[in-house]
């Protein structure tokens, strides 16, 4: 069961991935967050990705104790299982691109608050990074398609 969660932990392998390992792995997200869009209701998506987010967590976390180390950077779960939330109450397609684009960029970079978290271990402090990344990259996004129309 360990070795199950940690595929699904690497992205079926996409965390393997030698160059961008973290960019690679969000890439699984992407069919995720295009299906998060055809989801009606904002309430709905909104409870799928803290549900996703919340998966993370144990999936996260039991991959880096099979792994070793302090977050490896194969484990990409955190990265594709929180992408969807760039998307939530965004109906047009570009917005994954830019969801996407913005989610790397804070998840790369971690300007402040998101460095701040980087010393909480486990599946939580894998996972929260990436939450947060995602939070900010969804206001961005409803911010760059507000000024679209």
């Amino acid at each position: 069961m360990k070795q199950f969660i940690k595929w699904i932990a690497v992205g079926f392998g996409t965390g393997w991935s030698p160059i961008m390992p973290g960019t690679v792995g969000t890439l699984v997200g992407l069919p995720i967050a295009w299906g998060l869009m055809f989801v009606d209701r904002v309430p709905m998506q909104m409870v799928l990705c803290v549900l996703m987010t919340l998966l993370a967590i144990p999936i996260c976390g039991i991959a880096e104790q099979v792994i070793g180390g302090k977050d490896p950077g194969c484990i990409v779960a955190d990265e594709y299982l929180t992408l969807p939330i760039t998307v939530i109450g965004l109906s047009n397609p570009w917005a994954l691109l830019s969801g996407f684009v913005l989610h790397r960029i804070f998840d790369i970079t971690k300007p402040s608050p998101i460095k701040q978290l980087q010393h909480i271990h486990g599946g939580f402090g894998i996972v929260v990074d990436d939450f947060l990344a995602a939070l900010i990259a969804l206001g961005l996004n409803h911010l760059l398609f507000a000024l679209l129309r």
